[in-house]
């Protein structure tokens, strides 16, 4: 039953919980840590890693998503940033950064805005996409609702292995000023598995499940400092109950469906290896992350983070976050050296909060609950914080 709360008289809300409201419970049992397996499983795409990078220019280069794939997870190229747009994209971020360092945040926001108003170039992509490509490691792209029927079939022929249909909030059908866009037509005609959202509820993740997607990601990258969604549009995913009801979606289509299962990805407020733990135990099969990845020294932000929908024409929905080495402790003087992403990822570490070695930490946590695999340990159980 619905945890309901009156919120004045007549007016009813839910009651839901963020990731942090959560702890997971230890069983009578535990392991060793090197008896857990992190392996995941997409479609015909196998990863060591159940992590993906958030599509944006913030993180994704081709250098990038090809030594996440090296290191076992996906790094998602956004299809309409800056490397399909600009073929200096490097001296581009130098200026996006010469003009934060000045203490122009909105004047960084306009410069992004200005940026992405530049038109696409498809060449530009597809060289993006066989250099990934060319170095063995499966390539992922991500467009928009509002241009996946247009850029989709430019992609096809650049040889990309999965499309990632991916807003703010999606839906089953996304009406536009031309003809709407049916993704269970749309994803039928494919040949790529395709994973598509963000959601926060049931029913919208349970409909895009019956479009044939292969996953569904959960929320919208959320983050305090470097998403504004909550502030620009009032809309927020709680991020526990959110995972929770995916999950509980994925069940009734795999009954549905008698045997179809689609994954849940979650994607927000998760910035340590805490926080991912918690978000596979709630029912994810997977986490995207993005702040926690962008203070490696592979990430072409250089030590700053900022969400693609920064770049909205007309709604920007976030801001420039600086991550220095301690960021998540407030220190972000960047004085310290930056991780290498095998370190973030990998280990080892020297920091107490969960920041380094984020697998590592997952996998510890496992192996405490007493869980060997990813499917299992989203049966552990879970406290509220009162």
């Amino acid at each position: 039953m619905r945890d309901m709360v009156e919120i004045g008289m007549g007016r009813t809300a839910r009651r839901t919980y963020e990731l942090d409201d959560v702890d997971i419970v230890p069983s009578r049992r535990t392991r060793s840590s090197k008896q857990v397996s992190l392996a995941w499983q997409l479609d015909a795409y196998r990863f060591d890693i159940p992590l993906l990078a958030h599509p944006t220019d913030a993180l994704v280069s081709p250098e990038f998503a090809i030594e996440l794939g090296r290191l076992g997870g996906l790094g998602v190229i956004n299809g309409e940033g800056l490397w399909a747009r600009h073929a200096d994209v490097s001296a581009k971020i130098d200026q996006l950064l010469e003009v934060v360092e000045k203490g122009g945040y909105q004047h960084a926001v306009a410069l992004l805005q200005e940026l992405h108003a530049a038109p696409m170039q498809p060449d530009l992509l597809a060289a993006a996409i066989a250099q990934v490509h060319a170095a063995g490691v499966t390539v992922a792209v991500r467009v928009s609702p509002q241009n996946a029927r247009a850029l989709t079939p430019a992609l096809l022929r650049a040889g990309i292995d999965l499309l990632v249909v991916h807003g703010t909030i999606i839906s089953a059908e996304h009406v536009g000023d031309g003809e709407p866009l049916n993704l269970k037509t749309f994803i039928a005609e494919l040949d790529v598995p395709v994973v598509a959202g963000g959601v926060s509820d049931h029913r919208t993740a349970l409909h895009l499940m019956r479009t044939g997607a292969a996953g569904v990601i959960v929320g919208y990258g959320s983050f305090p400092g470097a998403t504004t969604t909550g502030e620009v549009l009032g809309i927020g995913v709680p991020m526990a109950t959110a995972i929770a009801d995916a999950a509980a979606a994925r069940r009734d289509y795999l009954d549905e469906t008698g045997g179809r299962y689609v994954h849940v990805i979650a994607d927000g407020d998760i910035a340590t290896s805490g926080q991912l733990a918690k978000a596979i135990a709630c029912g994810a099969d997977a986490a995207m992350l993005g702040v926690p990845l962008a203070s490696a020294a592979e990430a072409p932000g250089r030590g700053w983070y900022w969400p693609s929908a920064v770049a909205h024409p007309s709604v920007p929905r976030g801001s420039l976050l600086h991550v220095g080495q301690g960021w998540h402790l407030g220190d972000d003087s960047g004085e310290a050296p930056r991780p290498s992403l095998e370190r973030v990822l990998h280990g080892p570490s020297n920091d107490p909060c969960g920041s380094l070695n984020v697998v590592g930490g997952l996998r510890r946590s496992m192996a405490k609950a007493g869980y060997s695999d990813l499917k299992e340990f989203q049966k552990v159980g879970l406290s509220v914080r009162v």
